[in-house]
């Protein structure tokens, strides 16, 4: 769960925040933007970190812009940052990294969110009742 405090989040782009069509863009993930203007509203620092270069990363930070985000940085651990791709390898400094391509594949902005945030109340409540109910083979045949 993120603590308090501001946190530099780098997110991935293609399979992460839309569904990978390089070299198109997919439509977004359900609550990829929800989530991510969240967490932009929370003062966490979000970069966006990419295998996208040139046109077709222009294209990508034009498709979050849209979607209402504007990124701190791209490619990049902060936006002053000089980058040259032949001499330095592409190393992102983040508290936090989302990607698609981990164990298991991505699991969801849902539970990118909660695992981020917690269960709202609401969903803490569902669990609680569903936990303390007894299922119907296990009250017919308790002893």
């Amino acid at each position: 769960m993120i603590r308090k405090g501001s946190k530099i989040i780098a997110i991935d782009f293609d399979g992460t925040i839309v569904e990978d069509k390089y070299p198109d863009i997919g439509k977004p993930l359900i609550f990829a933007f929800e989530t991510l203007k969240k967490l932009q509203a929370d003062g966490h620092r979000l970069i966006l970190w990419t295998y996208r270069t040139g046109a077709r990363l222009e294209e990508a930070v034009e498709f979050c812009r849209k979607h209402g985000i504007e990124f701190y940085a791209v490619n990049k651990s902060y936006p002053e940052e000089k980058f040259d791709e032949k001499e330095t390898s592409r190393k992102i400094h983040a508290d936090l990294f989302i990607d698609d391509r981990n164990f298991g594949g991505f699991p969801g902005w849902g539970v990118i969110y909660q695992q981020l945030y917690g269960p709202s109340e609401d969903i803490e409540e569902i669990l609680k009742k569903n936990r303390s109910k007894r299922s119907f083979l296990s009250r017919l045949f308790k002893k």
